[in-house]
């Protein structure tokens, strides 16, 4: 911009007026104005630095597990804090909490600060069950490997754990191996 000069300081952007060339009339050198930076994120720089998709961040707001943004001029802004809550939001997502569930664990944080802890034990107990019926699953596939049968269909473990299994008995049951 004509007769203006930016000087980035300690964060701030201080701007200064400055006489061009030009200019009909000289503004003093010492007229100085303070920007301050903007800590508004739009929903394009919070999905980029969280890695995210922007429909999920609409998503999540609209569940209730991010804040709703303030708008201005139509358009989504989000504090920087946001790309924390969006950080949680993915660590719980990995740990393996729906978002139901995470929504639930959120919200007990808010109301009773012990609740957390409940629902964390629950996950933790299918976490157990879903590790030990992958454990089961691997041996099987272990098996069916070594197996010396050329067709595993005339193993007769495999065919004692397909009957089993077709008797609504679960594969840790029926393979025992």
């Amino acid at each position: 911009m004509p007769g203006l000069a930016a000087v980035p300081v300690a964060g701030l952007l201080l701007v200064r007026h400055r006489p061009g060339l030009h200019s009909p009339q000289s503004t003093p050198s010492s007229t100085l104005e303070v920007k301050m930076p903007d800590q508004l994120l739009t929903i394009g720089e919070l999905a980029h630095r969280a890695g995210v998709a922007t429909s999920a961040l609409r998503y999540w707001e609209e569940l209730g597990l991010l804040r709703a943004a303030t708008r201005i001029s139509g358009q989504r802004r989000y504090p920087e804090s946001a790309a924390g809550l969006v950080g949680i939001i993915l660590l719980l997502r990995d740990a393996g909490f729906s978002l139901a569930e995470q929504k639930a664990l959120m919200a007990s944080r808010a109301v009773a600060p012990g609740d957390w802890q409940r629902l964390a034990q629950r996950k933790l107990a299918e976490l157990d069950d879903q590790i030990a019926k992958a454990q089961t699953a691997r041996k099987a596939i272990d098996h069916a490997l070594r197996c010396p049968h050329e067709d595993i269909l005339e193993c007769p473990n495999f065919a004692s754990v397909i009957a089993a299994r077709l008797t609504g008995q679960p594969l840790h049951e029926a393979h025992p191996h």
